[in-house]
């Protein structure tokens, strides 16, 4: 991957005659996180719930859509509430009209509090924490193991969006903008993943070759999200093992420009060259955003060729993406 020379340097520097090897690098790509983005798997399992406002019947909806058994603790519990006992989205939701006690905690998967008084959400938190279970004190965040986020739902396909508390009104901003660009047909696409994985994993015995596979599914899925899949795509994506077998054993190379160095006047086809790459081979005017757009499982090497420093000689990259493309992989 070659970036360009800057077109504004009137006076450039003589080449030097320095050389150096070629360099694995490792990019370091994965920023400091606020939070971690986990999805529990709550389907069958008890998650305790406090609170009788508003607030706390929609984490119950939230919650019986995945599957738990919520228990709903509430001495006053509003009508919405109620209403959403009374009829919940999947798993059943058990209202107890009393106040919560800490031998409730026992066994829960999750705890989540809504209380109008911090003291009583101080001592919802240390209760949840004595008993072991993960816990959420609604608009709490100091007493929060864990934050819920704003969802864009195409399940099984989920995406969640956090800001740490800080702007829920933006991640708001930014979930409406992706449900305006991610069609709900792909909620029928990611179901056929899942109802065809076993099928596609068998298909081939090679990783590389079963990654293929799968980016031919995908290519498919955003070219028709709209049309539900059906066993006219699985045998079509099938069929295509043979050809990703072959192309797995061949590898291929691509040349990849990076231009002067701005990740987004990189064209579409770059940043989906990059997104496949098995190994990336880049120079010193490649900047770390361009580099964002590969795949964090590849290779990356800097093979530093510039005008006025030591390079790397023209024919050991050479020989690095012909090494590299012999082995299967796919060199950028």
């Amino acid at each position: 991957m070659w970036g360009e020379a800057n077109p504004n340097e009137t006076n450039p520097k003589p080449m030097s005659s320095a050389t150096r090897a070629p360099t694995e690098t490792r990019l370091g790509r994965m920023e400091p996180l606020a939070r971690l983005p986990v999805f529990f798997a709550l389907a069958g399992r008890r998650v305790v719930l406090v609170g009788g406002s508003d607030a706390a019947a929609w984490k119950a909806e939230l919650l019986s859509a995945t599957g738990a058994t919520v228990d709903m603790f509430a001495a006053d519990p509003a009508p919405t509430l109620r209403a959403v006992a009374q009829d919940p989205p999947h798993g059943p939701i058990r209202l107890h009209e009393r106040p919560w006690r800490p031998e409730d905690l026992d066994g829960a998967a999750l705890a989540v509090g809504a209380f109008g008084d911090e003291s009583e959400g101080a001592a919802f938190a240390a209760a949840a924490r004595r008993a072991g279970v993960v816990v959420n004190v609604v608009d709490r965040p100091a007493y929060c193991d864990f934050a819920f986020g704003a969802i864009v739902n195409r399940s099984p396909l989920v995406i969640g969006i956090s800001t740490d508390g800080a702007a829920p009104t933006l991640a708001q901003w930014l979930r409406a903008k992706i449900e305006a660009v991610a069609p709900k047909g792909l909620k029928r696409w990611a179901e056929a993943a899942k109802a065809w994985r076993p099928a596609i994993q068998a298909a081939s015995e090679s990783s590389d070759a079963r990654r293929r596979i799968w980016e031919r599914f995908t290519r498919t899925a955003l070219a028709r999200p709209d049309d539900p899949p059906d066993e006219a795509d699985l045998r079509a994506i099938l069929a295509s093992a043979h050809e990703a077998e072959t192309a797995a054993a061949s590898g291929e190379v691509t040349l990849v420009g990076a231009g002067p160095g701005s990740a987004d006047l990189l064209t579409l086809r770059a940043v989906r060259a990059l997104q496949s790459a098995d190994v990336v081979l880049y120079d010193d005017l490649v900047s770390r955003d361009v580099l964002e757009f590969a795949r964090r499982e590849a290779k990356t090497m800097l093979v530093g060729k510039t005008g006025h420093g030591p390079s790397c000689r023209q024919d050991e990259i050479n020989g690095l993406m012909v090494r590299f493309a012999r082995q299967g992989k796919r060199v950028r």
